[in-house]
């Protein structure tokens, strides 16, 4: 059984942070723990308060997992300010994991900011640079890129310039894109190349999509874990978080949750 981490932030309606974090790593047969960055206010329709855990704290809960269990892999989400992020990235060095997998949390489903403007420099610099993979959306890549993104063609131009300021890897994902919801990665290749591939979407008529990103670079996690090469790991990422979109959970009054565990209820019977 591997054994995976999340750094990450709370989220009180259960559908994102490192509840689904917790549930995306059960669902892939691997044993989950957890550090919290921060408490947050939250529900299906938005954010309404978010309390910062201290660096200290942060940086204590991490020597706790590491110097007792073996961490095979490593998801770091929601740092909302330059301390945590610092804090993070020192510990992240001293551990070294296999596997890290970063999803630059900047803006929640709902539309709700989850990042100080002031932190993006130290993600950016800091942060990103460390990690196997990292996860942005059309949003996020827009901050990390500085580029405009509109169409497919600006999602490989923003891919490379996230590349070119230090990260090792990128899954720019395009499902706010008007017409698909395509994703692009690019990833280290031969000697100096990285190599591109792109990867097709299906659009789903369903709203509850709270958690997608969370869940989908926890299964990255999970998949890069257990051996998987980047492309793969990312096929069946996709194809995981695509049947719990299909199968939304219609809780609350705005964006439910994706259903994590589509595959055990139906073996179950609880369908």
């Amino acid at each position: 059984m591997f054994h995976l981490l999340t750094i990450a932030g709370s989220d009180s309606s259960g559908g994102a942070g490192i509840q689904a974090d917790l549930k995306t790593f059960a669902a892939h047969g691997c044993y989950g723990m957890s550090v919290i960055t921060a408490v947050t206010a939250q529900n299906t329709t938005g954010v309404t308060a978010i309390q910062n855990i201290d660096p200290e704290v942060v940086e204590a809960q991490i020597d706790a997992v590491f110097q007792d269990i073996r961490v095979d892999g490593v998801k770091v989400g929601m740092v909302s300010n330059s301390a945590l992020i610092r804090a993070i990235a020192r510990k992240m060095e001293e551990y070294a994991p296999k596997v890290l997998v970063v999803d630059p949390v900047m803006v929640a489903t709902s539309g709700s900011y989850l990042l100080e403007k002031e932190a993006r420099k130290d993600l950016q610099e800091k942060l990103l640079p460390l990690a196997t993979l990292i996860t942005p959306n059309m949003q996020e890549g827009e901050v990390l890129s500085g580029l405009s993104i509109r169409s497919q063609d600006d999602m490989e131009k923003a891919a490379a310039v996230i590349c070119q300021k230090g990260a090792r890897a990128v899954l720019l994902k395009g499902g706010h894109l008007a017409d698909t919801a395509d994703d692009y990665l690019l990833y280290p290749g031969e000697g100096d190349w990285l190599k591109g591939k792109w990867f097709p979407g299906q659009r789903f008529a369903n709203p509850n999509t709270h958690g997608t990103g969370c869940s989908l670079s926890s299964a990255l996690a999970a998949e890069l874990a257990a051996g998987q090469p980047l492309p793969e790991a990312v096929e069946k990422a996709k194809a995981y978080v695509a049947l719990g979109i299909q199968n939304g959970l219609a809780v609350g009054k705005g964006h439910g949750p994706i259903h994590h565990f589509v595959d055990l209820y139906r073996k179950a019977g609880w369908e």
